[in-house]
């Protein structure tokens, strides 16, 4: 059931936040220009980190849970098995690194 809710409510999340996305730009100026607040730039990095830092935690844990699986099945192809994960496991880390840069691009607007 809930693997099923899981991508409604991201979509459904998803649509709440891109609008404030989108008028970030006019929010921080207006913010700047008042308070001498950054507007909605922190948030929208947070809010990149946050879902990216989940989302390659996650998919680093399966992966992981994976390779061991397969390893504990077949001893035989544990070294083809364990370059295998770590090429998965840089590749995620790599987008993780892509979402800090994308939260930095935010936050210097």
């Amino acid at each position: 059931m809930i693997k099923k809710l899981l991508p409604a409510v991201a979509v459904a999340g998803l649509a709440f936040l891109l609008p404030n996305l989108a008028f970030a730009q006019e929010a921080a100026e207006a913010a700047k220009a008042t308070s001498g607040g950054a507007g909605w730039g922190h948030l929208s990095a947070a809010l990149v980190l946050a879902i990216g830092a989940t989302a390659g935690a996650t998919a680093q844990g399966r992966t992981a849970v994976a390779a061991c699986d397969g390893m504990a099945r077949n001893p035989g192809a544990a070294g083809q098995i364990r370059g295998i994960a770590f090429l998965g496991l840089v590749l995620i880390e790599s987008l993780v690194i892509y979402t800090l840069v994308i939260a930095f691009l935010l936050q210097g607007k």
